[in-house]
């Protein structure tokens, strides 16, 4: 996939863009890996910011199918785990050597990223995780309170009542 491809598919291009593109072309060639069709691949994304839709298009990990995992911890960190082979790779974000003049410059600071040798934008690890938990299919019940469906493991039991998770947060606020 081509980072045209991912401009279209996101809408714009950006640093951000940039920045989960690069990460992730790098995890997929230290796994020496191909898109994923299903699940082949999952991917531990540690922010929800404009690079995880290049890791979706680049990886094939996607919260639709359950192989993209998000973790808030407020880091440019992707890992991504090949279940084939049981390898994970861990990609920082770091630009260390970037050009003080061009970081406040979104166009150029972009281009800086998308051309910069690899070292000089991320470092990549091999890391052992434990294997992900493949993705559940879950059945929906009715919320006792809005009666919307909700998947089963999302139910919280409050006041004899099996309520969504919003419907509960509203009756512990009253």
């Amino acid at each position: 996939m081509t980072y045209e491809e991912i401009i279209r598919f996101h809408g714009h291009s950006c640093p951000g863009l940039a920045i989960g593109f690069r990460m992730s072309m790098a995890a997929m060639g230290a796994l020496a890996s191909i898109r994923a069709e299903d699940e082949e691949l999952v991917a531990i994304v540690e922010n929800d910011a404009c690079g995880v839709d290049a890791l979706q298009c680049v990886t094939g990990c996607t919260f639709g199918k359950g192989n993209l995992l998000f973790r808030d911890y407020g880091k440019h960190v992707y890992t991504v785990y090949s279940r084939q082979s049981r390898q994970g790779v861990r990609v920082l974000f770091h630009a260390k050597d970037v050009p003080d003049d061009i970081r406040e410059d979104r166009e150029r600071f972009s281009e800086w990223i998308l051309t910069a040798p690899e070292e000089s934008v991320v470092d990549v690890s091999i890391v052992r995780i434990d294997a992900p938990e493949p993705a559940r299919i879950m059945a929906s019940e009715p919320c006792d309170a809005c009666g919307e469906a909700v998947m089963q493991s999302r139910l919280r039991s409050v006041a004899d009542r099996t309520v969504c998770i919003p419907c509960s947060e509203a009756m512990h606020a009253h």
